[in-house]
């Protein structure tokens, strides 16, 4: 879609808030809250971010972007060329994080830019009349992205930690919880956060299903050593070989195959497949236990010898 940019404004240190509307239409695609977007750059590239509004108001998309010096280039662009006004390519909402149906409780928490889903499940969770708490995890106050609008969504189940003031400790959060089976425990943001997190709840015995996360970049191992392997196409027949030195997806889209890609990190779920058989070393960010039987992400995950697609 080719959105219009009706509104940009700074929102914190280094954040920007744009809103995003159809020049014709009066509605946008319906959304879930924990959904992002990818966005086209001028040269071609995409990224991925979080809607951070109201999924009751399918009049606009807002999203928040944190400049990143260090990153892959798309904040940068962003917030140096775009402005109100503007027309930017924009994808229909998917979805990986989402709030889990049936919960008595949601707990998140969140650290820096990572809050931006956690603002539109906050306000999915007001709207349900659902119970859940946010904890928000900062630098300092003025470096809090969405925080005056947290405050009026959550009102005392908003719960900060700025260095400045008080941190916030993983293990002291679950010791306070009980996991009672109808609480799930959401984190997104930084991996020393959501890797502390993950690690307290492992340790504090909570099961994987009532863990989710969503991170910025997959956790890889530094020392895999990526190895050749075949993988056959159900629909065909056609076997073909994966180099040591390839992803399966680039080597699928040189054999003509039209697959969507998105992040090609192993973050955005955008390049998701079946497959029938086979090992498969997964080394993306996106899928639970559960999907990992039969789903695999072409863009960073592997096999041992051998997999069969259901391409």
């Amino acid at each position: 879609m080719k959105l219009v940019v009706t509104d940009r404004r700074r929102d914190a240190i280094g954040v920007d808030v744009i809103t995003l509307r159809h020049p014709t239409r009066p509605q946008l695609p319906e959304w879930s809250a924990g959904a992002h977007v990818d966005i086209r750059l001028a040269d071609g590239k995409i990224r991925q971010y979080s809607l951070c509004g109201d999924p009751a108001n399918r009049q606009t998309y807002v999203v928040a972007i944190k400049r990143e010096p260090a990153g892959r280039g798309g904040s940068l662009w962003l917030h140096d060329n775009v402005a109100k006004g503007d027309v930017l390519h924009v994808s229909a909402p998917r979805t990986n994080f989402s709030l889990v149906a049936g919960s008595k409780r949601h707990v998140f928490v969140a650290g820096g830019i990572g809050v931006t889903p956690f603002a539109a499940m906050a306000a999915t969770c007001v709207a349900a009349g659902q119970e859940f708490e946010l904890h928000f995890c900062a630098r300092e106050r003025a470096a809090a992205p969405l925080l005056a609008r947290l405050e009026e969504i959550c009102g005392p189940r908003l719960h900060t930690y700025f260095a400045d003031e008080r941190r916030f400790s993983a293990p002291d959060l679950l010791a306070g919880l009980v996991d009672d089976g109808q609480t799930q425990l959401y984190g997104c943001g930084p991996a020393r956060l959501t890797d502390g997190l993950r690690d307290a709840a492992n340790a504090a015995g909570w099961p994987d299903q009532h863990l989710h996360f969503e991170v910025f970049q997959a956790t890889l191992d530094e020392n895999f050593k990526p190895e050749p392997f075949d993988v056959t196409i159900a629909s065909t027949g056609e076997t073909l070989r994966i180099p040591a030195d390839r992803s399966l997806l680039d080597v699928l889209r040189e054999r003509g195959f039209v697959l969507p890609a998105s992040c090609e990190l192993g973050v955005c779920g955008t390049c998701d497949c079946g497959y029938r058989d086979g090992t498969v070393i997964h080394r993306d960010a996106v899928l639970g236990t559960a999907a990992r039987q039969d789903r695999m992400m072409l863009c960073v995950s592997r096999a041992r010898v051998h997999v069969t697609l259901d391409l």
